[in-house]
């Protein structure tokens, strides 16, 4: 049995080792403890028992049914992001903890570098700055995908996906999408079922958040009715795509290039295998990452914090 200590201010636990100042500034007259660098299931929950918080502010790690059992005073749970998948929402609501999502505010970054995964593996970005720092010089060889005129699917159309929508229609790109949650579809989007989107699209990007229902959403199947040569993006959450079928895509050629910014399991391990193969663009999930939604994402979640604590 632990032992809460008394203490002369409110403990808020952020599972990370910084937070914006602006954020920090924000949360002025609370304790703000940090979980470090990378923490693990079992530094959560140590803190969780030995600090008793009234808020955890998610930024790497999950939140379990168990930390917050360790941590009868919490009151909310407060995601740096969008996505709320690393956190036992079912648990939460049977303890009365809220759980709020900074939406929206990474939706410039994060679209931004589905833009950047997209032209990388159209224009074989990596590939042909590796060979000219090796020596070669392969103009007369190459011949790179060009993106105007050609269809972009888009799987999920909130802020994200609609904002990676104007950049698409900025490339002269045809854009439809599959969204059965979206309530503000621009009107240039055209709306397809799933089956529909697969068959018909040169390039797909994920913008949706990870459920148990749409896990391994694009499964061998789906894949498999995509056309010859279709880019992959995945700016979202790596468990909406079946990572060992989509290897065997690329490597039979059937998928021209993935470009991916999430993972099944994070972070990726050495050995993992997607490292190495050539066609395959990979980012350590940071696409939400900039100086910009550092300070924007930070604020968010101490507003929705403190929202939940005053009310």
């Amino acid at each position: 049995m632990s032992v809460i200590f008394p203490r002369d201010k409110q403990v808020i636990l952020v599972t990370a080792a910084d937070l914006a100042p602006q954020a920090l500034d924000l949360l002025d007259g609370h304790e703000v403890i940090f979980a470090g660098k990378t923490p693990q299931p079992a530094d959560i929950a140590a803190l969780a028992r030995r600090h008793n918080p009234v808020a955890i502010i998610v930024r790497y790690g999950g939140v379990t049914a168990e930390v917050m059992d360790l941590a009868p005073a919490l009151k909310v749970i407060s995601k740096h992001g969008s996505g709320t998948d690393t956190i036992d929402k079912v648990a939460a609501k049977a303890r009365n903890i809220e759980v709020r999502a900074a939406v929206g505010v990474n939706a410039a970054a994060v679209a931004e570098h589905a833009l950047a995964l997209l032209l990388a593996c159209a224009k074989a970005v990596p590939n042909l700055n590796a060979r000219m720092h090796g020596g070669f010089w392969d103009k007369a060889t190459h011949k790179s995908v060009e993106l105007a005129g050609r269809t972009m699917g888009l799987v999920g159309i909130g802020a994200i996906g609609a904002r990676f929508a104007r950049m698409a229609k900025a490339l002269d790109m045809r854009v439809i999408g599959y969204d059965p949650y979206a309530t503000n579809v621009p009107s240039d989007v055209e709306l397809l079922d799933l089956e529909t989107l697969w068959r018909s699209s040169d390039a797909i990007s994920f913008h949706c958040p990870l459920t148990e229902d749409n896990r391994n959403l694009l499964n061998r199947e789906g894949l498999a009715s995509c056309k010859p040569g279709v880019i992959v993006v995945n700016t979202a959450r790596g468990g909406l795509i079946d990572e060992s079928a989509l290897l065997d895509a690329v490597r039979s050629g059937h998928v021209a290039c993935a470009g991916l910014d999430s993972f099944a399991i994070e972070p990726m391990i050495a050995g993992h295998p997607f490292q190495g193969e050539e066609r395959i663009i990979l980012s350590p999930h940071i696409g939400g990452v900039s100086a910009d939604a550092y300070v924007k994402m930070g604020v968010a979640a101490a507003e929705n914090v403190l929202a939940v604590l005053r009310a």
